[in-house]
């Protein structure tokens, strides 16, 4: 074999033109997409929750609110009764109604004083 061939051969499996297949690569996606149904229907369903909880919560503090407001005023209302009854007491003496009968020029006779609301023997 001479130079000049030795340089121009090439083996018969390069001479022929191979056959050039195209293969089709399908890019796997990150999040399928009853994946992302299923994210989404979550996601939804959390922040649902959320709402429901934050105005809930906001209700009951409301109502909490009111009923601490309402348990003053009964306390207030209660201290206002106790001083009233005592100071319904102090003008029931029979002492006091006595004296205030004299100063108006009224006589008593041997009559015994009571107080109203209580029965005597």
């Amino acid at each position: 074999m001479s130079i000049e061939r030795a340089r121009n051969y090439q083996p018969i499996e390069q001479q022929q033109p191979k056959k050039q297949v195209k293969v089709k690569i399908q890019k796997k996606q990150w999040i399928s997409t009853g994946e992302k149904a299923l994210y989404s229907l979550a996601t939804g369903v959390v922040i649902a929750a959320s709402v429901f909880m934050v105005n809930f919560t906001s209700g009951t503090d409301t109502l909490n609110r009111d009923i601490q407001k309402m348990e003053t005023k009964i306390e207030q209302q209660k201290a206002s009764n106790e001083n009233l009854a005592f100071e319904a007491k102090e003008l029931s003496n029979p002492d006091r109604i006595l004296q205030i009968a004299k100063e108006n020029g009224l006589k008593i006779q041997n009559a015994e004083v009571k107080q109203a609301g209580v029965m005597g023997n």
